[in-house]
C-alpha cells in the first residue's frame, strides 16, 4: 500500500499535519474509486463549489484502480483549497467496503462523509449531512433516494430499478430491527461519526458498506435526508453479475453471524441431506446390495453434500482457520459418530426414561442435532490454539 499526501499552494509536497489535524467542526469526505480517472476531476471540483465555504474538509480517496486515477487525483488537487490523501492498495482486500473502511480508519475529523466518485453523489449535500447529524444528535445520517424529496432518477434503465427496489426489500426483510428507520439500506451516501464507528467489527465484502455498518456496529440514533441520485458523470457502472453474487454472499454471512440463525441454517443444511441419501440408499438397494451396508455408504453422500454447502454457505471466512483436508475429516468423523450416537441414546431414553419409541427418537435427533452443529462450529471451524494460522492466509 502507497499513500500520497497532496495540499493546495505545495505544488504536490506532502503535507500530511493537514490531513491528520483538521479543524474543529471539520469533514473527512473518502471516496473509494476504482478506474473513475473520468470522474474525479468534477467531482473535486464539484466539492470545491460547495462543501469549504461551509464545513473545513479534507478528501481521503481509497484507490483499487488499475488505470491513471491515482496520478489524475493528484494533478487535480492543485487547484484545491483543502487536503486530499490518495491511499491506493494494491490489494483490494473487502473490494469497494473494504476500501471504505481504509478510509475511515485514515480520517481525521468527527464526521465522516462516504460518497461514490463517480458523482452520482450530490456532494452539496455533504454539509447538510453532518449539520443533520448534529442537530439530531445522531451517530449515522443516511442520504435516501425513497423518503419524500428523493429520488432514484440516475439508475440507469428499468432493470437496475428492479435489481435496487428487490435488494432493499431483501435486506429490510432479513434485517427489520437492523434497518428500522433506514428507507435507503443499499444507499453509498452517508455520514456517521467517527466515535460510533467500531471498525475491527466490520469485515466488508463488496459494495454494500452502510449495511455492514448497520448490521454490525450501528449506532443508536440514525436519521435521514433526502437526496436525488444522479447519473454517472463517465464511465461505466461497477454493478455486475459478480458484484450481485458477491453481494447475496455478504447478506448470507450477515444474516448467520448470529449463533442461533447458524444453527437454524445448519439444520436447514441437513435436512436437504436427506435428498442425497436416499437417492444413493435407492440407487445401491435397487443394484442388489444389502440396506444395512447401503444405509452407511448413503450416509456418506449426504454428509459430502452438507459439508459442501455448509462451506460455502455457513462458515466460507472460517476456512482459513483449517487446511480442507484437515476440515473433511473431522466433518465426517462428526457426522457418523451423529449416526452411532443416536441408537443407543434411544434405548436410554426408552429403557431408563421409560419414553415410547416415536418421541424418543424425537428427542434423540435434536439432542445430537445440538451436538452435532456445537461439535462442528468448535471442532471443525473455530481456530486450534495450536494453530499459528491468522485469518485472511490463503488456504485450499
Amino acid at each position: 500500500m502507497t499513500h500520497e499526501f497532496t495540499a493546495p499552494g505545495e505544488l504536490g509536497e506532502p503535507s500530511v499535519e493537514a490531513a491528520e489535524v483538521p479543524e474543529p467542526g471539520a469533514v473527512t469526505v473518502v471516496v473509494p474509486t476504482f478506474n473513475e480517472s473520468g470522474n474525479v476531476r468534477q467531482l473535486l471540483h464539484q466539492i470545491t463549489e460547495s462543501v469549504p465555504s461551509r464545513l473545513p474538509c479534507e478528501v481521503v480517496f481509497v484507490d483499487d484502480s488499475t488505470d491513471d486515477t491515482p496520478q489524475v487525483i493528484k494533478e487535480a488537487a492543485q487547484d484545491c483549497p483543502f487536503p486530499v490523501t490518495v491511499i491506493h492498495r494494491d490489494e483490494p482486500v473487502g473490494g469497494l467496503g473494504g476500501a471504505v473502511v481504509e478510509g475511515m480508519k485514515a480520517a481525521g475529523s468527527d464526521w465522516i462523509v462516504v460518497m461514490d466518485g463517480d458523482c452520482q453523489h450530490p456532494p452539496s449535500l455533504v454539509p447538510e449531512l453532518v449539520a443533520t447529524g448534529e442537530r439530531a444528535n445522531a451517530g449515522l445520517v443516511v442520504a435516501s433516494r425513497y423518503i419524500k424529496g428523493g429520488s432514484r432518477a440516475g439508475l440507469a434503465g428499468s432493470y437496475r430499478v428492479a435489481v435496487s427496489r428487490m435488494a432493499t426489500w431483501l435486506t429490510k426483510s432479513l434485517f427489520p430491527r437492523r434497518l428500522h428507520g433506514i428507507s435507503d439500506p443499499m444507499s453509498g451516501f452517508f455520514a456517521i461519526r467517527r466515535s460510533d464507528i467500531t471498525a475491527d467489527a466490520l469485515k466488508p465484502l463488496g459494495y454494500k458498506i452502510l449495511l455492514e455498518l448497520a448490521v454490525r456496529s450501528r449506532p443508536r440514533t440514525v436519521t435521514e435526508v433526502p437526496f436525488v441520485f444522479q447519473e454517472r458523470f463517465a464511465g461505466e457502472s461497477k454493478s455486475t453479475a459478480a458484484e450481485g453474487r458477491r453481494f447475496l454472499r455478504h447478506l448470507a454471512g450477515l444474516r448467520t453471524a448470529d449463533p442461533l440463525a447458524r444453527m437454524v441454517v445448519f439444520g436447514l443444511i441437513g435436512l436437504t441431506g436427506f435428498v442425497p441419501n436416499l437417492v444413493a440408499l435407492w440407487a445401491m438397494t435397487r443394484a442388489g446390495l444389502h440396506y444395512l451396508p447401503a444405509e452407511i455408504v448413503a450416509n456418506q453422500f449426504g454428509v459430502a453434500w452438507n459439508f459442501l454447502l455448509i462451506e460455502k454457505l455457513l462458515f466460507r471466512d472460517r476456512r482459513v482457520h483449517r487446511h480442507w483436508a484437515d476440515r473433511t475429516i473431522r466433518f465426517a468423523l462428526l457426522a457418523n459418530a451423529d449416526l452411532v450416537l443416536r441408537i443407543p441414546l434411544i434405548a436410554l431414553l426408552v429403557g431408563q426414561f421409560g419414553l415410547a419409541v416415536l418421541p424418543a427418537t424425537a428427542l434423540a435427533l435434536v439432542i445430537t442435532f445440538v451436538l452435532r452443529f456445537v461439535g462442528t462450529e468448535a471442532l471443525v471451524y473455530l481456530p486450534s490454539r495450536r494453530s499459528g494460522r491468522r485469518p485472511g492466509s490463503r488456504t485450499a
